[in-house]
């Protein structure tokens, strides 16, 4: 699942900075929408 970071946040070792949109396993990617840390991206 396509995510644009609200936050800049680590992930298994990987720095991962606000704006920018990574590919995350749909799970973590819920949590994080949930909490605000990522928004869904769905222009992609």
């Amino acid at each position: 699942m396509k995510v644009k970071m609200n936050v800049q946040t680590a992930y298994h070792g990987e720095l991962l900075r606000a704006g920018k949109v990574y590919d995350i396993d749909e799970e973590t990617a819920k949590r994080w929408i949930a909490s605000k840390i990522a928004i869904e991206d769905n222009e992609r």
